[in-house]
């Protein structure tokens, strides 16, 4: 491709985390898809392999270099749940189902902070809005393009107590992980994928759009300790709850294509937004490949998250906690 994007946003040191605290641990299920959804994503998966030229290339503070050269990270920074996740989403690769956007290719590797080892089968989430800004499974509280959007930001700072389940529509003071029950039985880009030997998982599904709040951004859950069985992926802890972000300009220039264009929602940029953790890729900042005069064709993404395996953070909402494994 030529005229690739790529973002060179120096990181900054993550903000301190809370005081760890023990935690019991709760019993994780998700229900397996179809085969056909599964195998329907190896050409997607195989592009993305190609896009993921260097995982060791997200920054962040070094703590030694293991011997397969591989840079060690610090914790890549937690963010808040917000209040449309649910548990027991579908075991798949590709969640595009039939919404239309710009085609998304995004890696992920997953490895422990501390030794930059990769962590093999663990279970990662993601879950988005769609080019319109509506989140699936929560159709009735979002209007999408205009006004009406769903929010999972906080009108100030956050303060990590939640007040009660968001607000449906426009904002008024909601908080930023009050869980919201779902409206709908609508689970269109969402999915539950696990990491190979390598630590890494690929996803297929479409650049997300924005709502009113909020910056363009995918949600991410890592999940470890568990066990993948044919029902799914059943116990274990949550090591990670992160949120991934796009550039401006990537940003910016997937506004020009349809139907993002026809998006009438004042957006909120990456340095305006109240979550966004404002230390680049180390904040979940994505690193995006693509042709900028022909963005239409297709996006890659790429990160590498090191992550706390031994701690549980389920969301900013609960303070961390050290997992009953350790």
């Amino acid at each position: 491709m030529t005229g690739n994007e790529t973002t060179n946003q120096s990181p900054e040191q993550p903000r301190n985390q809370s005081p760890a605290h023990k935690r019991d641990l709760t019993r994780r299920k998700v229900v397996v898809a179809g085969g056909a959804a599964v195998a329907a994503v190896g050409v997607g998966g195989g592009l993305a392999a190609s896009a993921f030229a260097d995982g060791a290339a997200s920054p962040g503070s070094a703590k030694g270099t293991p011997s397969g050269g591989e840079t060690c990270y610090t914790l890549t920074s937690e963010t808040t749940e917000g209040p449309y996740y649910i548990d027991a989403d579908k075991i798949r690769q590709d969640i595009t189902e039939d919404e239309v956007g710009i085609p998304l290719t995004l890696t992920l590797k997953v490895i422990d902070a501390e030794t930059c080892k990769p962590l093999r089968n663990a279970a990662v989430d993601i879950w988005h809005c769609s080019a319109l800004g509506i989140y699936s499974g929560y159709e009735a509280m979002s209007s999408g393009g205009g006004g009406g959007a769903p929010t999972d930001a906080p009108s100030g700072t956050p303060t990590g107590t939640p007040t009660g389940e968001p607000p449906s529509g426009a904002p008024s003071g909601g908080t930023g992980g009050g869980h919201s029950e779902p409206t709908d039985d609508e689970r269109y880009l969402r999915g539950t994928w696990k990491t190979d030997k390598r630590g890494q998982v690929t996803f297929k599904t479409v650049f997300p759009g924005w709502y009113q709040g909020r910056c363009v951004h995918i949600h991410v859950k890592v999940h470890v300790d568990g066990e993948w069985t044919d029902a799914g992926y059943e116990g274990g802890h949550t090591c990670h709850t992160g949120q991934l972000f796009f550039d401006e300009k990537s940003v910016l220039a997937s506004a020009a294509v349809e139907p993002y264009s026809t998006n009438t929602t004042t957006r909120t940029t990456l340095t305006e937004d109240t979550i966004y953790p404002q230390n680049g890729h180390e904040g979940g900042l994505l690193y995006l490949e693509y042709d900028k005069k022909r963005i239409a064709k297709g996006v890659r993404a790429h990160l590498t998250m090191g992550v706390a395996p031994d701690e549980t953070h389920d969301s900013t909402d609960t303070q961390p906690s050290a997992s009953a494994s350790s």
